[in-house]
């Protein structure tokens, strides 16, 4: 293993995923160096939440490899891949929330299968996520349903904390969220990769959020990467489909 493939806790070669006759992802190469954010942009339908449950073995490529911390995860079997899934975050598009289960209980949820610690640990470790991702105390025992989409943002993003990931993988994590509470969940990216070094792959529409939490960025279509560098650097792109994606934005300073 090339000491490349090590330095990147998350790489992917020539990536290959089709649904009958439609070619989701056709080839795609990335990879993301220890604590760095990769922003990965696209229209809808284009393969972008495919290819994180692709990295996370939830699917099964048709084609390439996807590496996890070195290791190559079509490779293992279920035990190992269990281990590594430990290492990775992972917030869904819809937070996904158990609609049975209170916030507080949410959060304990994944500690609770995948860690020997007693319950009081369980639940200060949960509470103490909730308060560092902006939650109140006394929305700690309230379900889903009763806080608003931004709340289970949050609640997400702090589950997806609970075993101490070196790894996040965030869907859309400012989707339907308003302009303010959208910017404080790129702010609590950043906070996460300063504080804690976690290496995060987005994949997101939102181009300014994307502009200030990511270190890079990705641009793909019909499968295929079109563009990829700063935001800097692909707002000075002749590329049509670039500059129609980015629009006004490239034109901010």
């Amino acid at each position: 293993m090339s000491s490349t493939t090590e330095n990147a806790p998350i790489e992917v070669r020539d990536l290959r995923k089709s649904f009958g006759e439609h070619h989701v992802l056709d080839g795609i190469s990335l990879r993301v160096p220890k604590g760095q954010t990769l922003a990965l942009l696209g229209r809808s339908g284009t393969g972008k939440s495919v290819l994180l449950k692709l990295i996370v073995g939830l699917q099964h490529a048709d084609g390439g490899s996807v590496c996890i911390t070195g290791k190559e995860i079509a490779r293992l079997d279920t035990p190992a891949l269990n281990e590594i899934r430990k290492k990775v975050g992972y917030l869904f598009q819809q937070a996904a929330l158990y609609d049975s289960l209170t916030v507080e209980q949410n959060v304990a949820f994944p500690v609770s299968r995948h860690a020997s610690m007693p319950e009081s640990e369980r639940r200060d470790k949960a509470r103490g996520l909730l308060e560092g991702l902006g939650m109140k105390a006394e929305d700690f025992e309230k379900m889903p349903s009763e806080i608003s989409g931004g709340m289970q943002k949050r609640v997400g993003l702090a589950r997806a904390l609970a075993l101490d990931p070196e790894i996040l993988l965030l869907d859309e994590p400012t989707a339907g969220l308003d302009p303010i509470t959208a910017a404080g969940i790129g702010d609590l990216i950043n906070d996460l990769k300063r504080k804690r070094g976690i290496t995060s792959l987005v994949v997101t529409h939102d181009v300014r959020g994307a502009r200030a939490f990511a270190d890079c960025l990705i641009l793909i279509d019909e499968g295929r990467v079109v563009a990829s560098g700063t935001f800097e650097e692909l707002r000075k792109s002749s590329d049509d489909f670039v500059k129609r994606f980015l629009g006004d934005e490239k034109l901010k300073e």
